[in-house]
Protein backbone atom coordinates (compact mmCIF):
# COMPACT_ATOMS: atom_id res chain seq x y z
CA UNK A 1 0.00 0.00 0.00
CA UNK A 2 1.38 3.42 -0.97
CA UNK A 3 2.03 6.07 1.66
CA UNK A 4 -0.77 8.19 0.19
CA UNK A 5 -3.34 5.39 0.30
CA UNK A 6 -2.26 4.49 3.82
CA UNK A 7 -2.87 8.10 4.84
CA UNK A 8 -6.40 7.94 3.41
CA UNK A 9 -7.11 4.72 5.33
CA UNK A 10 -5.79 6.31 8.53
CA UNK A 11 -7.93 9.36 7.84
CA UNK A 12 -11.17 7.39 7.51
CA UNK A 13 -10.49 5.30 10.62
CA UNK A 14 -9.87 8.57 12.48
CA UNK A 15 -13.17 9.99 11.19
CA UNK A 16 -15.07 6.88 12.28
CA UNK A 17 -13.58 7.10 15.77
CA UNK A 18 -14.40 10.81 15.85
CA UNK A 19 -17.99 9.90 15.06
CA UNK A 20 -18.13 7.88 18.28
CA UNK A 21 -17.19 10.83 20.49
CA UNK A 22 -20.59 12.49 20.31
CA UNK A 23 -22.47 9.42 21.50
CA UNK A 24 -19.90 8.82 24.24
CA UNK A 25 -20.26 12.45 25.33
CA UNK A 26 -24.01 11.98 25.56
CA UNK A 27 -23.59 8.87 27.72
CA UNK A 28 -21.23 10.60 30.16
CA UNK A 29 -23.30 12.50 32.72
CA UNK A 30 -20.92 15.44 33.23
CA UNK A 31 -21.01 18.95 31.81
CA UNK A 32 -18.73 19.85 28.90
CA UNK A 33 -15.92 21.38 30.96
CA UNK A 34 -15.63 18.54 33.49
CA UNK A 35 -15.98 15.88 30.79
CA UNK A 36 -13.13 17.33 28.72
CA UNK A 37 -10.94 17.70 31.82
CA UNK A 38 -11.18 13.98 32.61
CA UNK A 39 -10.81 13.04 28.93
CA UNK A 40 -7.55 14.96 28.69
CA UNK A 41 -6.36 13.80 32.13
CA UNK A 42 -6.67 10.12 31.17
CA UNK A 43 -5.12 10.84 27.77
CA UNK A 44 -2.12 12.62 29.30
CA UNK A 45 -1.50 9.78 31.76
CA UNK A 46 -1.60 7.23 28.92
CA UNK A 47 0.71 9.25 26.67
CA UNK A 48 3.36 9.89 29.32
CA UNK A 49 3.31 6.23 30.38
CA UNK A 50 3.86 5.27 26.72
CA UNK A 51 6.70 7.79 26.46
CA UNK A 52 8.54 6.03 29.31
CA UNK A 53 9.03 3.01 27.06
CA UNK A 54 9.95 5.00 23.97
CA UNK A 55 13.50 4.79 22.69
CA UNK A 56 15.42 7.53 20.85
CA UNK A 57 13.58 10.41 22.45
CA UNK A 58 13.93 13.72 20.59
CA UNK A 59 14.93 16.96 22.24
CA UNK A 60 13.18 20.17 21.14
CA UNK A 61 13.75 23.83 21.93
CA UNK A 62 11.83 25.63 24.67
CA UNK A 63 10.02 27.68 22.01
CA UNK A 64 8.80 24.51 20.29
CA UNK A 65 7.65 23.00 23.57
CA UNK A 66 5.73 26.18 24.47
CA UNK A 67 4.14 26.26 21.00
CA UNK A 68 2.91 22.70 21.45
CA UNK A 69 1.57 23.44 24.93
CA UNK A 70 -0.24 26.52 23.58
CA UNK A 71 -1.82 24.51 20.77
CA UNK A 72 -3.18 22.19 23.42
CA UNK A 73 -5.26 25.09 24.74
CA UNK A 74 -6.99 25.27 21.34
CA UNK A 75 -7.99 21.59 21.30
CA UNK A 76 -9.25 21.93 24.88
CA UNK A 77 -11.50 24.86 23.87
CA UNK A 78 -12.70 22.88 20.85
CA UNK A 79 -13.73 19.91 22.96
CA UNK A 80 -15.40 22.02 25.67
CA UNK A 81 -17.51 23.82 23.06
CA UNK A 82 -18.29 20.56 21.25
CA UNK A 83 -19.58 18.73 24.31
CA UNK A 84 -21.41 21.79 25.60
CA UNK A 85 -23.14 21.97 22.22
CA UNK A 86 -24.33 18.39 22.77
CA UNK A 87 -25.73 19.35 26.17
CA UNK A 88 -27.45 22.46 24.73
CA UNK A 89 -28.83 20.71 21.63
CA UNK A 90 -28.15 17.03 20.94
CA UNK A 91 -25.51 14.71 19.45
CA UNK A 92 -26.74 15.01 15.87
CA UNK A 93 -26.78 18.80 15.76
CA UNK A 94 -23.38 19.13 17.45
CA UNK A 95 -21.88 16.80 14.83
CA UNK A 96 -23.46 18.64 11.91
CA UNK A 97 -22.17 21.98 13.22
CA UNK A 98 -18.71 20.44 13.21
CA UNK A 99 -19.03 20.17 9.42
CA UNK A 100 -18.38 23.90 9.11
CA UNK A 101 -14.75 23.19 10.09
CA UNK A 102 -13.87 22.75 6.40
CA UNK A 103 -15.18 26.22 5.56
CA UNK A 104 -13.14 27.84 8.31
CA UNK A 105 -10.12 25.85 7.10
CA UNK A 106 -10.55 26.90 3.46
CA UNK A 107 -10.55 30.54 4.58
CA UNK A 108 -7.77 30.37 7.20
CA UNK A 109 -5.28 27.87 5.73
CA UNK A 110 -4.26 30.02 2.72
CA UNK A 111 -3.33 32.91 5.04
CA UNK A 112 -1.46 30.57 7.38
CA UNK A 113 0.42 28.86 4.55
CA UNK A 114 0.76 32.08 2.49
CA UNK A 115 -1.19 30.65 -0.41
CA UNK A 116 -4.28 31.60 -2.39
CA UNK A 117 -7.88 30.95 -1.44
CA UNK A 118 -9.23 28.27 -3.81
CA UNK A 119 -12.68 28.95 -5.19
CA UNK A 120 -13.54 25.26 -5.47
CA UNK A 121 -12.77 24.76 -1.78
CA UNK A 122 -15.07 27.66 -0.90
CA UNK A 123 -17.84 26.08 -2.98
CA UNK A 124 -17.35 22.67 -1.36
CA UNK A 125 -17.29 24.19 2.11
CA UNK A 126 -20.34 26.33 1.34
CA UNK A 127 -22.35 23.17 0.72
CA UNK A 128 -21.61 22.18 4.30
CA UNK A 129 -22.48 25.68 5.47
CA UNK A 130 -25.79 25.46 3.59
CA UNK A 131 -26.52 22.32 5.56
CA UNK A 132 -25.83 24.22 8.78
CA UNK A 133 -28.09 27.08 7.65
CA UNK A 134 -30.98 24.72 6.96
CA UNK A 135 -30.76 23.34 10.48
CA UNK A 136 -30.20 26.73 12.09
CA UNK A 137 -33.04 28.42 10.22
CA UNK A 138 -35.74 25.87 10.87
CA UNK A 139 -34.84 24.30 14.22
CA UNK A 140 -34.85 27.50 16.29
CA UNK A 141 -34.91 25.71 19.64
CA UNK A 142 -31.29 24.64 19.08
CA UNK A 143 -29.78 28.01 18.16
CA UNK A 144 -27.57 28.40 21.23
CA UNK A 145 -26.28 24.85 20.82
CA UNK A 146 -25.54 25.55 17.14
CA UNK A 147 -23.62 28.75 17.93
CA UNK A 148 -21.48 26.93 20.50
CA UNK A 149 -20.98 24.12 17.97
CA UNK A 150 -19.75 26.61 15.35
CA UNK A 151 -17.22 27.97 17.86
CA UNK A 152 -16.05 24.39 18.33
CA UNK A 153 -15.49 23.96 14.59
CA UNK A 154 -13.50 27.22 14.39
CA UNK A 155 -11.12 25.98 17.09
CA UNK A 156 -10.86 22.62 15.30
CA UNK A 157 -9.88 24.33 12.04
CA UNK A 158 -7.14 26.36 13.72
CA UNK A 159 -5.88 23.26 15.52
CA UNK A 160 -5.55 21.18 12.33
CA UNK A 161 -3.82 23.98 10.40
CA UNK A 162 -1.21 24.45 13.14
CA UNK A 163 -0.65 20.71 13.48
CA UNK A 164 -0.06 20.36 9.74
CA UNK A 165 3.13 22.38 10.21
CA UNK A 166 4.19 20.52 13.36
CA UNK A 167 4.05 17.12 11.60
CA UNK A 168 6.84 18.19 9.23
CA UNK A 169 9.54 18.38 11.90
CA UNK A 170 8.21 16.97 15.20
CA UNK A 171 7.46 13.32 15.95
CA UNK A 172 3.83 12.42 16.57
CA UNK A 173 4.32 11.13 20.12
CA UNK A 174 5.83 14.45 21.19
CA UNK A 175 3.05 16.47 19.55
CA UNK A 176 0.37 14.44 21.31
CA UNK A 177 2.04 14.48 24.73
CA UNK A 178 2.76 18.20 24.84
CA UNK A 179 -0.56 19.31 23.32
CA UNK A 180 -2.65 17.21 25.68
CA UNK A 181 -0.56 18.41 28.63
CA UNK A 182 -1.11 22.01 27.50
CA UNK A 183 -4.84 21.41 27.30
CA UNK A 184 -4.86 19.93 30.80
CA UNK A 185 -2.92 22.85 32.30
CA UNK A 186 -5.29 25.28 30.57
CA UNK A 187 -8.38 23.62 32.06
CA UNK A 188 -7.16 23.26 35.66
CA UNK A 189 -7.98 26.88 36.71
CA UNK A 190 -11.47 26.59 35.19
CA UNK A 191 -12.09 23.29 36.99
CA UNK A 192 -11.07 24.91 40.28
CA UNK A 193 -13.45 27.84 39.66
CA UNK A 194 -16.24 25.43 38.72
CA UNK A 195 -15.62 23.40 41.89
CA UNK A 196 -15.85 26.55 44.01
CA UNK A 197 -19.02 27.63 42.21
CA UNK A 198 -20.69 24.26 42.85
CA UNK A 199 -19.37 24.18 46.43
CA UNK A 200 -17.33 21.07 45.61
CA UNK A 201 -20.46 19.04 44.93
CA UNK A 202 -19.24 15.52 44.12
CA UNK A 203 -22.24 14.84 41.86
CA UNK A 204 -21.10 17.41 39.30
CA UNK A 205 -17.35 16.89 39.72
CA UNK A 206 -16.73 13.17 40.09
CA UNK A 207 -17.58 10.63 37.37
CA UNK A 208 -19.73 7.61 38.20
CA UNK A 209 -18.38 4.10 37.60
CA UNK A 210 -20.05 4.04 34.18
CA UNK A 211 -18.71 7.52 33.41
CA UNK A 212 -15.19 6.22 34.08
CA UNK A 213 -15.82 3.35 31.67
CA UNK A 214 -17.01 5.63 28.85
CA UNK A 215 -14.28 8.18 29.60
CA UNK A 216 -11.64 5.46 29.27
CA UNK A 217 -12.92 4.49 25.83
CA UNK A 218 -13.14 8.16 24.86
CA UNK A 219 -9.57 8.86 25.98
CA UNK A 220 -7.79 5.72 24.77
CA UNK A 221 -9.58 4.85 21.51
CA UNK A 222 -11.03 8.21 20.47
CA UNK A 223 -8.15 10.43 21.61
CA UNK A 224 -4.79 8.64 21.95
CA UNK A 225 -5.26 6.29 18.99
CA UNK A 226 -7.38 8.57 16.78
CA UNK A 227 -5.10 11.59 17.24
CA UNK A 228 -2.11 9.43 16.28
CA UNK A 229 -3.94 8.42 13.10
CA UNK A 230 -4.88 12.03 12.33
CA UNK A 231 -1.34 13.35 12.78
CA UNK A 232 0.06 10.51 10.66
CA UNK A 233 -2.41 11.32 7.88
CA UNK A 234 -1.52 15.03 8.02
CA UNK A 235 1.98 14.14 6.87
CA UNK A 236 0.46 13.33 3.45
CA UNK A 237 -2.75 15.36 3.18
CA UNK A 238 -3.78 18.98 3.64
CA UNK A 239 -5.71 20.34 6.61
CA UNK A 240 -8.57 21.16 4.22
CA UNK A 241 -8.83 17.56 2.99
CA UNK A 242 -8.75 16.38 6.60
CA UNK A 243 -11.60 18.64 7.63
CA UNK A 244 -13.73 18.01 4.54
CA UNK A 245 -13.43 14.27 5.19
CA UNK A 246 -14.35 14.95 8.81
CA UNK A 247 -17.73 16.02 7.45
CA UNK A 248 -18.44 12.29 7.39
CA UNK A 249 -18.24 12.36 11.18
CA UNK A 250 -21.88 13.52 11.46
CA UNK A 251 -22.96 10.66 9.20
CA UNK A 252 -21.30 8.05 11.44
CA UNK A 253 -22.25 9.85 14.64
CA UNK A 254 -25.85 10.52 13.68
CA UNK A 255 -26.39 6.90 12.66
CA UNK A 256 -25.18 5.89 16.12
CA UNK A 257 -27.39 8.53 17.76
CA UNK A 258 -30.39 7.25 15.81
CA UNK A 259 -29.71 3.69 16.96
CA UNK A 260 -28.80 4.45 20.58
CA UNK A 261 -30.89 7.51 21.45
CA UNK A 262 -33.73 7.54 18.87
CA UNK A 263 -32.95 11.18 18.05
CA UNK A 264 -34.67 11.13 14.65
CA UNK A 265 -37.93 11.92 16.44
CA UNK A 266 -36.55 15.37 17.38
CA UNK A 267 -35.52 16.41 13.86
CA UNK A 268 -37.42 17.80 10.88
CA UNK A 269 -37.11 17.67 7.08
CA UNK A 270 -34.69 20.61 7.05
CA UNK A 271 -32.22 18.59 9.09
CA UNK A 272 -32.09 15.81 6.50
CA UNK A 273 -31.75 18.35 3.67
CA UNK A 274 -28.70 19.71 5.46
CA UNK A 275 -27.21 16.23 5.79
CA UNK A 276 -27.57 15.70 2.01
CA UNK A 277 -25.59 18.90 1.34
CA UNK A 278 -22.82 17.72 3.63
CA UNK A 279 -22.55 14.29 1.99
CA UNK A 280 -22.36 15.88 -1.48
CA UNK A 281 -19.51 18.15 -0.36
CA UNK A 282 -17.53 15.16 0.97
CA UNK A 283 -18.01 13.14 -2.22
CA UNK A 284 -16.83 16.04 -4.41
CA UNK A 285 -13.66 16.63 -2.36
CA UNK A 286 -12.72 12.95 -2.18
CA UNK A 287 -13.09 12.70 -5.97
CA UNK A 288 -10.73 15.66 -6.31
CA UNK A 289 -8.18 14.11 -3.98
CA UNK A 290 -8.23 10.67 -5.60
CA UNK A 291 -8.12 12.15 -9.11
CA UNK A 292 -5.21 14.45 -8.40
CA UNK A 293 -3.43 12.01 -6.04
CA UNK A 294 -1.99 15.06 -4.42
CA UNK A 295 -3.20 17.19 -1.58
Amino acid sequence: MSTFRKALVQLHIFVFLAGLTGSLGYLIKLNGLVLVFYRILITVLCLWVISLFKKNKHQYSLATQLSLLGTGMIIAMHWVCFYQSIKLANVSIALVCFSSTSLFTSLLEPFWEKGKIKGVEIVISSLSLLGIFLIFHFDTQYRLGILVGLCSSLFAAIFSIINKRFTHHIDIQTIQSYEMTGGLLFLIPFIILYAIKTKFNAIGLLPTSMDWFWLSILAIACTVWSTHLMLSALKQISAFTLNVTLNLEPVYGILLAFILFNEQKQLGVSFYAGIICIIISVVIQMRRVVKQKTV
